[in-house]
């Protein structure tokens, strides 16, 4: 019989459904090398947020098969070890989603009724009445960035308090949002329009920090804002300043930079700033249905089914993972490459095989191209097993096809997104077994390296052009590591793709768009 190790408390249904099939261990509070002394025993590992699982712990698990996490974050996993030693890692992502959208709610209404502040009034016993006048969210209109799961649920809770739901999410498909009876807007938009601004997006390089100063002056003056999903997405310094000034009427915060966090932060001493201990999923129900899912999920694995909810690669046979390995990087940066370079909101993915490519197995590859497109916009979370499930809550399509013909190449791999702007297709194909190569990019030829930064400008094929931007980077302090330029007719539409050695400065990348015949300028992070 197996035995599983449980690191962290456990909801008592999670550890009676493992007994049903293995032997169970619940030993909590366990120190690394206490850990690292018994991990070998164990065929399977529960954790919570407690127990960190380093490449010591990893190597001295020999005998380990699955690592369920209760919860949604890895972070206290080190998954490519974990992978490396083909040790399935899996979590509940699901599990919490309406603990996370009813603590929201509660935020949003306890702002609007200063129930906090009057409760704590009432301790005292003080009878302030007339101090604590709050609002109506009737009639008002939430805003809210990141309509995955949880944005979703908040959504149809506050439509049935009479709000009017707009929001932000640039991976939500249009049927979606109609189906939710929610206007999707641009970023920009939502901050103007909300009287009310809720946060459910991952935390990333390009989320930290997004709502500052500059942001917080778009808004409606008296707004009031909520975040209970990761701190530091809005900038402490700039939302108590927004406070202290009236722009901002109100904050719930149930999420920090670090945690516990610094209380000696300003936020925490202004009176209309409800705060929570990380409470999002933080219920009974909640707690017992991640639970549930995770031993669930383990006893498939021992009874050799596949885990629904696995953060790293599932298993492949050798034969199939040696023939579909060297392209699943070059899927996923070439989707990558797509997604931040396409304009508008995608509605389908197209993904066609030809030649060599066309006769094995391609679902492997399919996962890695969905990857490269979600996670741009949702985030680390987005990995092999979970981006079909996120990119059809999000409503793409995704349509695969085969082609036996390649053309010019053994195998070619095509990427094409469609949105409400139009179609932008990505190619590429490998030179031996490493070397990735894109062939064409909207359209136009291309032999370009897809990896580190990248400058992306198309342009009007005229003389002088790429010579301007070469000088303008160079008086920059920025090297152009290798050049490529794509063109179909001289003098006409052209596309110039420059890998460059550091991230350019937006100050500089608006420089370039001011360039004659430059169309546009992105910058891509492969």
């Amino acid at each position: 019989m197996p035995k599983v190790l449980v690191s962290d408390k456990l909801a008592k249904e999670g550890i009676d459904i493992l007994k049903q099939v293995a032997e169970v261990d619940v030993n909590t509070g366990l120190p690394e090398d206490e850990l690292c002394k018994i991990i070998g025993d164990y065929d399977a590992l529960v954790i919570r947020s407690g127990t960190t699982v380093t490449a010591k712990v990893l190597e001295a698990a020999t005998k380990l098969k699955i690592i369920g996490r209760a919860g949604v974050g890895v972070d206290n996993v080190d998954v490519p070890v974990a992978t490396e030693k083909g040790v399935i890692v899996v979590n509940s992502p699901g599990g919490n989603t309406i603990a996370a959208a009813e603590l929201t709610v509660a935020m949003l209404l306890a702002l609007s009724r200063n129930i906090p502040q009057a409760y704590c009034s009432m301790t005292e016993k003080q009878w302030n009445r007339s101090k604590y006048v709050g609002n109506e969210v009737y009639k008002k209109t939430l805003g809210i960035l990141g309509l995955g799961k949880i944005g979703q649920e908040v959504a149809k809770r506050c439509q049935s308090f009479g709000m009017k739901v707009i929001a932000y999410d640039p991976f939500i498909s249009s049927e979606t949002a109609d189906a939710l009876g929610v206007e999707i807007v641009e970023f920009n938009d939502c901050l103007k329009r909300s009287d009310y601004i809720s946060l459910h997006l991952p935390k990333n390089k390009e989320t930290i920090g997004l709502i500052g100063a500059k942001q917080f002056d778009m808004m409606k003056d008296g707004v009031r804002i909520v975040n209970c999903a990761r701190g530091g997405i809005i900038d402490d310094g700039a939302l108590a300043e927004a406070i202290k000034s009236g722009k901002c009427a109100g904050a719930g915060l149930d999420v920090y930079v670090s945690e516990p966090p610094d209380f000696s932060n300003e936020l925490f001493s202004l009176p209309n700033v409800v705060t929570t201990p990380h409470l999002g999923a933080s219920t009974e129900e909640a707690q017992t249905n991640v639970a549930i899912d995770v031993a669930e999920q383990i006893v498939d694995v021992f009874e050799g089914k596949s885990a629904r909810s696995a953060v790293n690669m599932p298993a492949l046979s050798p034969e199939v993972l040696a023939a579909v390995q060297p392209f699943l990087p070059l899927a996923e940066k070439m989707a990558s490459l797509a997604a931040q370079t396409t304009e508008g909101r995608p509605s389908q993915i197209s993904i066609r095989y030809c030649g060599e490519l066309a006769e094995g197995e391609t679902g492997p590859i399919t996962r890695s191209v969905l990857v490269g497109l979600l996670r741009p916009a949702l985030g680390e979370n987005v990995n092999s097993v979970n981006a079909p499930v996120m990119a059809k809550s999000r409503g793409l399509e995704v349509v695969e096809s085969k082609c036996a013909d390649g053309g010019d190449y053994a195998s070619l791999l095509s990427v094409s997104v469609t949105t409400d702007k139009g179609v932008y297709e990505v190619a590429g194909t490998l030179f031996g077994a490493r070397d990735m190569r894109v062939v064409k990019m909207g359209g136009f030829p291309m032999d370009l390296v897809p990896e580190g930064v990248v400058l992306v400008a198309p342009h009007m094929d005229k003389p002088g052009v790429i010579g301007n931007v070469g000088t303008l980077l160079g008086n920059e302090g920025i090297n152009i590591a290798s050049m490529y330029v794509g063109r179909k007719t001289a003098g006409e539409n052209a596309i110039m793709v420059l890998n460059v050695d550091a991230e350019i400065p937006a100050s500089v990348l608006e420089k370039i768009t001011q360039l004659n015949n430059i169309d546009s300028v992105k910058q891509v992070r492969l």
